[in-house]
């Protein structure tokens, strides 16, 4: 082992892992924009101060994609949220429609939400809700000083294998989502065990050309 990998190493296993809550909203905001700061801006089409403060909005609420409840975190020895992520199973996510035009409407009012619930539409053209048979992590994120010091790969393997997020393999299929131009997070998620799956249709002409994703599965068997 390297001296670098040592440390990654050390740095990783000083971390505890734990559910998001209700008051991580404001720390934990700013990295759910992080994951996906440029789809947020296509979807909201506000300013990236205006992401966020929705994006927190929406994490302290008890329901929806965006709420606390459907996050994991990794937490430092100083007690400082380093990495996130989202788990969506596909048999729990009826609601999830209904839930985020309500806090559109509350955050934004009908006049904004009408528009924003539009590119929602084409957004969800090339990054689909998951299957039933399917859980969807999302929300990926490593706080910009942690980088690099497996926080996320760690988080990642304490989150795999939990039944009640529906992340209990080989029973569910996991699946993710990538910027096809974002090669470093794509790199580590195959590093992770992702593998690559087959584009079913062309990228929607109403989608800007910088969204194009690449889906991915989690197979534990794939070459790393």
């Amino acid at each position: 082992m390297t001296t670098v990998s040592a440390s990654i190493a050390t740095q990783a296993q000083t971390l505890t892992f734990r559910p998001a809550r209700a008051s991580d909203a404001f720390v934990c905001a700013p990295l759910v924009f992080a994951s996906g700061e440029h789809e947020f801006e296509f979807f909201l089409g506000v300013s990236p101060e205006r992401c966020i403060t929705f994006l927190a909005f929406a994490f302290g609420l008890n329901g929806g994609r965006f709420s606390w409840r459907r996050h994991e975190v990794a937490v430092d020895a100083n007690g400082e949220i380093v990495a996130v992520l989202a788990a969506h199973d596909g048999r729990r996510i009826l609601a999830d429609d209904p839930h985020v035009v309500f806090t559109l409407l509350r955050h934004f009012g009908l006049l904004r939400t009408v528009p924003m619930l539009l590119r929602g539409l084409v957004l969800e053209t090339e990054l689909p809700k998951p299957k039933r048979a399917q859980t969807l992590i999302a929300h990926c994120a490593t706080r910009e000083e942690s980088r690099g010091t497996g926080a996320f790969s760690a988080l990642f393997a304490h989150a795999l294998g939990k039944v009640e997020r529906g992340l209990d393999t080989p029973a569910r299929e996991i699946v993710l989502d990538v910027l096809a131009s974002n090669t470093r997070a794509a790199a580590l998620y195959r590093r992770l065990g992702f593998v690559d799956l087959p584009r079913r249709k062309p990228r929607s002409k109403r989608l800007p050309a910088e969204l194009e994703s690449i889906r991915m599965r989690f197979d534990p068997r794939a070459p790393r």
